[in-house]
């Protein structure tokens, strides 16, 4: 439910409508609007009747929010999220691409990587210190060993990190260690490692299980702004569908779809999304011109030696190149008054 609040009411008045509905066991949402000024009820509101709501003088009507998703919704928070790490920016027209290796492999392999996105035009580092894998006998990373190399790496490049945890018992060494704390496609659905995510105060990067829908997908997200976490990206990174050809289907059209129902920002992960190198960059471009706010993508300086997911890993001269093309559609795709600004662009997509 949304609570549109009458012109001129004071600020008293506010608060003790706000103390009531947190007496009911409600979390009040501010909505603040050009001209208007709303109050969301996020809990269960299934006992609090439109009528009750009424019966404050302050309130000038009642909207009812059919998605089950409050905190993760437009209605709730009509304007596109932006989320800021180290003066980066995704979201609301700022483009951000993630890139590295799937996983980190030795202190040389993740500073050359590192190094040459850097030099690409990369804003962050991605790489695994733990991976979850499908089989117990392929390589799980070197947990943190490998978190303590891609710190070494953040120092001599400036790129923040990003890595995936698995367990709540690595959450205090990723608040202190992990400028971005990534939740896999196994975990979208790990309620109680979202909620622990949530509480960090670190931005989250939340990616698509690969049986999941749009709408499970903004409530995995729902779990962790409940919790008290609002820099929240979402990433499309491929579901399984009865396609063969490729390691996952990839699904650009929940760029728009997800714009349409979430101020989150969306990027999208062409790697998993495909599973083939020579397919990356087109994807990549495609998400571009679809208008996601960022791309995550793997970047191995040896795919043929890597220890994990070496097929769908491009090398740094191609990852140099198709952030020259990324950069040419961006500007081919900008509004006549949008500009760059250290990789980060006004907007060019259409927003809900």
């Amino acid at each position: 439910m949304i609570m549109i609040i009458k012109q001129g009411t004071l600020p008293e008045q506010i608060e003790e409508l706000r103390a009531e509905v947190i007496s009911w066991g409600l979390q009040p949402q501010e909505i603040k609007g050009e001209s208007t000024f709303m109050l969301g009820l996020v809990g269960d509101t299934s006992q609090v009747s439109e009528e009750a709501l009424m019966r404050y003088s302050c309130v000038e009507r009642v909207m009812k929010v059919s998605e089950p998703y409050k905190l993760a919704g437009r209605r709730f928070h009509p304007d596109d999220t932006v989320v800021e790490i180290n003066n980066r920016k995704i979201g609301g027209g700022s483009f951000a691409v993630i890139a590295g290796p799937c996983s980190v492999e030795s202190e040389d392999q993740i500073l050359s990587v590192a190094h040459d996105v850097a030099l690409s035009g990369a804003q962050f580092l991605r790489g695994g210190a733990f991976k979850p894998r499908t089989s117990p006998y392929s390589f799980q990373g070197l947990g943190l060993e490998g978190l303590e190399l891609l710190k070494v790496a953040r120092e001599k490049t400036g790129l923040p990190i990003v890595t995936e945890i698995m367990s709540p018992e690595y959450v205090d060494v990723f608040i202190e260690d992990v400028d971005v704390i990534q939740i896999g496609a196994r975990n979208m659905q790990n309620f109680p490692l979202l909620t622990e995510v949530g509480r960090t105060g670190k931005p989250v990067l939340l990616k698509r299980g690969p049986s999941c829908t749009i709408d499970e997908l903004l409530m995995a997200a729902e779990y962790i702004l409940y919790a008290g976490e609002s820099q929240v990206i979402v990433c499309e990174r491929g579901i399984r569908t009865f396609e063969t050809a490729t390691r996952n289907t990839l699904d650009l059209s929940a760029v728009p779809v997800i714009q349409e129902k979430s101020h989150l920002p969306v990027i999208i992960d062409p790697s998993h999304g495909t599973g083939h190198s020579s397919l990356v960059p087109s994807m990549a471009l495609a998400a571009v011109a679809a208008g996601a706010d960022g791309l995550i993508i793997e970047v191995h300086n040896q795919p043929e030696k890597a220890l994990c997911d070496g097929p769908q890993s491009i090398t740094p001269i191609v990852f140099d190149h198709l952030m020259k093309q990324i950069n040419c559609l961006r500007e081919a795709l900008m509004t006549e008054d949008g500009g760059l600004d250290d990789g980060n662009a006004e907007p060019f997509r259409r927003t809900a």
